[in-house]
């Protein structure tokens, strides 16, 4: 049983079509205004596009392409929507809050809380059954908001960035937390963490300006990223450009030497990535056999681990403190970033 949708909302640009799998939870990456909250939307029933459908299963849960439209309200999707916030009602006790899906559905008072108790207690939270929503911490709240969206047992879970306004303490515990309740369950997550998406996603897809520009496995989305964005979302350089017989020509004029990846056709758009860790910084130019040597101006020095990260030209490079100090880095300063050809790689865009 899949999810599959086709849909376009003009005032925004927006034009998405997306399928998943009966078990398969997908990562949506993407800038802001990407458009990833209009996906989730779309999918829940709080926007209603301009054209396309969406079918969950055996159930459509809109149709706007033929001559009697049809869509379903937000309650009748057997969808559940988890947002940044937990929302839960304040007035209410958390074992209250959970059983509220199961009650508003038509269930019994006492199978929706049994069911409110069995899901606390999946999400570690059963000892706060009796407390009010402000008496629990950012973490805690969040936990009960989980258990209260599978009370319902949504045929998509869906995720915006669950993580966000946790603290750094709270949001590994939940991301283990997903990570269990998520099995065998079908979800779409947004994110901006390239943890959750390698930790919770099967899949990735990069949403930009509205239309998915990439996808596929989220480690080979960020291994092999073909977007800006997902390559710095890894962590890694990326030149795109013109792929010739011995690498690469970036759109900037960078001639690039490299060993293409089979399959990749001189004259064909292409990308080159290398890790900031793979990029030397020399006071001038280098030669060797084969390394790329490119001129660059510093913009900006960060801390970045144990490491310097410098920014130049739209790279970045990764180099000790030590040699930081001994090269006397600034912005401003003119230096040149080698690369050793084996470290790009080169692939078709």
């Amino acid at each position: 049983m899949t999810f599959t949708l086709e849909a376009a909302l003009h005032a925004r640009n927006f034009e998405v079509s997306l399928t998943l799998g009966a078990s398969e939870t997908i990562a949506v990456l993407g800038p802001n205004g990407a458009g990833k909250s209009t996906l989730l939307g779309i999918v829940a029933g709080l926007l209603r596009p301009d054209s396309g459908r969406a079918d969950l299963g055996e159930k459509t849960l809109f149709n706007l392409d033929g001559g009697n439209s049809h869509f379903l309200p937000p309650h009748a999707r057997g969808t559940a929507l988890l947002a940044q916030e937990p929302l839960l009602f304040p007035h209410m006790s958390v074992l209250e809050n959970v059983a509220f899906g199961p009650r508003a559905a038509g269930v019994g008072r006492a199978n929706a809380l049994q069911t409110a108790r069995h899901w606390l207690a999946e999400v570690d939270a059963a000892e706060f059954a009796d407390r009010r929503p402000g008496q629990l911490s950012g973490g805690q709240a969040q936990r009960v908001a989980i258990a209260r969206a599978l009370a319902i047992d949504p045929e998509l879970l869906l995720l915006d960035e669950p993580m966000a306004a946790l603290d750094i303490h709270a949001a590994p515990m939940l991301r283990r937390l997903l990570k269990r309740v998520l099995a065998n369950r079908r979800a779409i997550i947004i994110t901006h963490d390239v943890l959750d998406a390698l930790m919770l996603a099967d899949r990735a897809v990069v949403m930009e300006h509205g239309r998915i520009t990439e996808e596929g496995p989220t480690r080979g989305v960020l291994e092999r990223p073909r977007s800006k964005f997902a390559a710095g979302l890894a962590g890694m350089n990326l030149l795109p450009g013109t792929i010739i017989a011995h690498g690469l020509t970036s759109d900037g004029g960078l001639d690039i030497t490299a060993h293409p990846e089979d399959g990749a056709v001189p004259g064909q758009d292409g990308v080159a990535v290398f890790s900031p860790t793979a990029v030397s910084v020399f006071p001038g130019d280098e030669h060797g056999s084969p390394r790329n040597s490119f001129a660059v101006t510093i913009t900006d020095l960060e801390p970045h681990g144990d490491q310097i990260r410098v920014h130049a030209g739209g790279l970045s490079a990764d180099i000790t403190p030590a040699a930081s100090a001994d090269l006397g880095l600034h912005p401003g300063m003119t230096v040149h970033f080698v690369i050793k050809a084996t470290a790009i790689a080169v692939y078709p865009a």
